[in-house]
């Protein structure tokens, strides 16, 4: 599988990591099931203080670890220092609330013979997590923090191109006390994948990442019997309605498409702009993408970072090319890019209809979608006619109406007058290609529990 430390900005190949052999799996499985029979038990005063010490850790050393992002997959060393503190945050949101989110829940029974019943949580055993790059840190904390709080055990398969940060994350979790398996990182292949997920120890799986792994997973994982989650593409659209404040919107419409170099499932990836502002919008927001400044994400003054590789741009820019050719304009923004680098010329694509298929494409990169909708009522269509269901945003000064139209939207989350964000105490999930179950809040914290039932019936027998 590759996994290496290529730096994004310069292309140099830092650092290569061997694959996990099927003799440091195997062992990694009985080390987590040994680790789970003990952690299950572990109070949660202890879980808790293990949690709020990595916490410590990530604040103490944040410049260190954003550094490290910031090599592995070239976020600007600013959103770096943002993900470290989301991810310190993550972990303080389950030693506040885990305890009380997993309290047995006594169930209102309307017959007395029933006895008095109750819905308990108990974890099941080790849960794989299969995490993607553009948010090396984050990703990890939002199933991690869950799982062990639940009393769950983990194993780790990150993306190939951040080994140091899996490492990274497992080292801390270790320094932060955590008893050795039960957070396990490994360079594992796909044909280990599905060892993993056959294994009898191992009850589910979580994965983030492409619509393509998560069908391949998802299959495993049914096939052998275990619970998955998937969190998956996104093509979150962005409304703006005939009232919104324009200057304001339009900012929001450039940090939502162009953060995180435009590498985000929730990014604001349709533009749905009604008829009566579509020319004043689409000036502003040309202005505000032609502002932004490439370079080294290590510069402050940087405003735009490369993708995560090559690959990555160069697949990008092969998907513009596609839309060209079925119909649609293609309108490059700002000062030219370096060429045959990572960085993708910020563009923006127009005139797409239904039957080109970049219609309902995910564009992983600096590339915005524009559509022109007559009205309110077409823009919410429009809005609804993707594969994807993952976030979304409404632009209005009339926030009750902005909530009516919201709830028009069919997506997993739903902002009005901001881009879909991401924070510690707000669930995240979508719908149709996007994926299925939550993550984070109590949603995310249960998704891999027994909810047992306990009933104590004390009545005679009818004979």
């Amino acid at each position: 599988m590759a996994y290496a430390t290529t730096n994004p900005y310069t292309g140099e190949l830092i650092k290569t990591f061997p694959d996990a052999t099927d003799e440091e799996v195997s062992q990694a499985l009985e080390t987590g099931h040994a680790a789970f029979l003990e952690w299950k038990t572990t109070s949660f005063e202890t879980r808790r203080t293990i949690l709020q010490k990595a916490a410590d850790l990530l604040r103490q050393d944040s410049t260190k670890y954003a550094k490290l992002l910031t090599l592995e997959m070239g976020k600007l060393l600013a959103e770096a220092e943002g993900e470290v503190e989301l991810s310190a945050k993550i972990l303080e949101y389950y030693v506040q609330n885990a305890e009380k989110l997993l309290a047995p829940e006594p169930l209102p029974v309307e017959d007395p013979a029933e006895g008095q019943a109750e819905l308990v949580h108990e974890p099941l055993g080790i849960i794989l997590a299969i995490e993607p790059w553009n948010f090396p840190f984050y990703q990890i904390a939002r199933i991690l923090a869950p799982q062990l709080s639940a009393g769950n055990v983990l194993l780790l398969k990150h993306a190939s191109n951040v080994p140091q940060c899996a490492h990274a994350f497992e080292q801390l979790m270790l320094d932060a006390g955590l008893p050795k398996g039960c957070f396990k990182n490994l360079y594992a292949t796909r044909s280990q994948i599905e060892m993993i997920l056959n294994d009898r120890r191992v009850h589910g799986v979580a994965l983030t990442g492409s619509e393509g792994a998560g069908a391949i997973v998802a299959s495993q994982a049914a096939k052998a019997l275990k619970k998955s989650t998937m969190e998956l593409g996104g093509a979150d659209a962005f409304v703006i309605l005939k009232d919104a404040d324009l200057p304001k919107t339009t900012q929001w419409a450039v940090f939502g498409r162009h953060w995180n170099g435009g590498q985000v499932c929730v990014s604001s990836k349709r533009m749905i702009v009604v008829d009566d502002v579509y020319d004043e919008f689409l000036k502003g927001y040309q202005e505000g993408v032609a502002a932004l400044k490439i370079g080294d994400p290590m510069d402050p003054a940087t405003t735009l970072a490369p993708l995560s590789s090559k690959g990555a741009a160069d697949e990008v820019r092969h998907q513009i090319q596609e839309a060209v050719a079925h119909g649609a304009t293609a309108t490059e923004v700002g000062p030219k890019v370096p060429e045959d680098t990572a960085f993708v010329q910020p563009t923006i694509l127009t005139g797409l209809t239904p039957d080109n298929p970049a219609y309902y494409w995910e564009f992983f990169g600096p590339v915005s979608l524009i559509f022109k909708a007559k009205d309110e009522a077409e823009a919410i269509a429009i809005a609804n006619d993707s594969p994807f269901g993952l976030g979304g945003s409404v632009f209005t000064q009339d926030l009750k109406h902005g909530k009516e139209v919201a709830q028009q939207i069919s997506t997993g989350m739903v902002f009005v007058n901001h881009p879909t964000m991401v924070k510690a105490d707000l669930p995240f999930g979508g719908i149709r290609r996007s994926g299925y179950g939550r993550e984070l809040l109590g949603l995310g914290l249960k998704e891999f529990v027994n909810h047992k039932l306990i009933d104590v019936v004390d009545i005679d027998a009818p004979f």
